[in-house]
């Protein structure tokens, strides 16, 4: 079982924009004595959305809530919307709206300008919304690819079914997970990723304990967006995001075509929950990719000097030329 490390939810929640009202639960600059970026690597940053209720914006068309063209560069942006509609456009031409339990997941590269509103159809309507959104760094061989974005719909996603790990011959389903990106077993997420990664978006409905497997090679992370349950007999309610601890095993000191072995971590659904109120969570794990990091803002870079460079170029109206 990977024990606990951390647990990071007792932050100050902030606005992005005038849409987004975020906890930032890690970042890879902050430099918090209970926090490490080796021990989160690949994942940069990590904002949940505080489920906020809206009022419907008289504006929708003309002033949506969201933010404006900003730049990236270096990196991944991954939005999962949980309650209402993100509507997206970029410079590469990318874009769309994600519905609830959809994905958009961008790459910046060499550089990117991009825009989050609040769609139309929310903006007229209003009600509550809610969003994670997290980042993802590129190694340096894919530091300066091509931008891209990948609209991935939930009807494009695998769910597998989760059971009863206390009550294996009856196989009684308690959950189901979609997998966004990485690998269940032999079923494969429906994202493209640079380096190996699992995105797993959680929901258990029923009472009842059930065990994923992670490979002992990926640094690990679980956020609870919703209710409460035990994770490893923990107990943990939503905002929370949980931190495992190190791998206890490298990519490095394996061979090339070997599998690395799994840990376990342990989902408990306590019967003394209402059953009519289902637990979501969202598993990240991710192999290291253990390079320097220099990030400032919107860009992260491996060194200081790309990252001078990167800033010039922004500033000198060079940045996606």
């Amino acid at each position: 079982m990977r024990p606990i490390k951390n647990i990071h939810g007792d932050k100050a929640p902030h606005w992005v924009g005038d849409g987004f009202y975020v906890k930032t639960l890690i970042n890879h600059l902050d430099d918090s004595p209970d926090f490490n970026y080796s021990h989160t690597d690949p994942f940069l940053l990590f904002d949940y959305g505080t489920p906020t209720t809206f009022d419907p914006n008289p504006n929708y068309k003309t002033q949506p809530h969201g933010i404006g063209q900003h730049p990236h560069k270096g990196f991944e942006t991954v939005t999962i919307a949980y309650e209402g509609e993100i509507s997206h456009a970029d410079s590469v031409g990318g874009q769309g709206t994600i519905q609830e339990g959809d994905v958009q997941w961008m790459t910046a590269g060499r550089g990117i300008m991009h825009e989050e509103f609040h769609s139309e159809a929310f903006g007229q309507r209003g009600g509550v919304f809610s969003m994670v959104q997290l980042w993802v760094n590129l190694p340096s061989t894919h530091k300066l690819t091509d931008p891209n974005y990948q609209s991935i719909k939930r009807v494009e996603m695998p769910i597998v079914e989760l059971v009863d790990s206390h009550n294996l011959d009856h196989q009684t389903t308690i959950g189901k997970a979609a997998i966004i990106a990485g690998t269940w077993q032999e079923i494969t997420g429906a994202a493209n990723t640079f380096t190996p990664i699992n995105l797993w978006d959680i929901e258990l409905h029923t009472a009842g304990a059930t065990t994923l497997k992670v490979p002992n090679t990926h640094n690990t992370l679980l956020l609870v967006q919703e209710g409460e349950l035990l994770v490893n007999g923990t107990s943990v309610s939503a905002g929370n995001l949980i931190q495992f601890d190190a791998p206890t095993q490298h990519r490095t000191d394996m061979q090339a075509e070997q599998k690395p072995a799994t840990d376990t971590i342990e989902l408990t659904y306590p019967t003394a929950n209402d059953e009519n109120t289902p637990v979501k969570l969202l598993l990240l794990s991710g192999e290291p990719i253990g390079e320097p990091v220099a990030g400032y803002g919107p860009f992260v870079m491996n060194t200081q000097e790309e990252l001078r460079q990167t800033f010039r170029d922004y500033q000198t109206g060079n940045f996606i030329k």
